[in-house]
């Protein structure tokens, strides 16, 4: 699958944002090492500590199917935004033993950027430090 094929579907899943409150819609696609991939889109709520991010909506769909790994994923916005830092943390769960998971973000302008989940959390919590 190409980048442009994930932001595609990152996009579709952007207009089913619930952004009732920020007026922010934000649609991810994050594609499994099967090759499968997984919508989300973020989810608010009047008690904002309750809303889910598109990125984390994604990843607990894909591990709640019983994909682990993942090659990429794409974030689309307004204005190309990154991750917020909790969905930054789930990524770097799961994004590789050396935090190489793809992080795409897109503008609906048609610009894009990659990064790795490491490059945009270089010091993130990780598994290996419970042991």
């Amino acid at each position: 699958m190409t980048d442009l094929e994930l932001i595609r579907l990152a996009d579709q899943a952007r207009e089913e944002a619930y952004a009732a409150y920020s007026g922010f819609p934000v649609g991810a696609a994050l594609l499994g090492r099967s090759g499968k991939v997984y919508t989300g889109c973020n989810v608010e709520n009047a008690a904002y500590p309750l809303t889910t991010c598109a990125e984390r909506t994604a990843v607990v769909k894909a591990v709640s199917e019983g994909e682990r790994e993942f090659e990429a994923i794409a974030v689309v916005t307004a204005t190309g935004a990154t991750p917020c830092g909790s969905c930054r943390q789930i990524l770097r769960e799961f994004g590789g033993p050396q935090g190489e998971l793809r992080v795409i973000v897109a503008d609906l302008d048609g610009n894009s950027n990659t990064f790795t989940i490491r490059e945009l959390l270089p010091h993130g919590f990780t598994p290996d430090q419970l042991g």
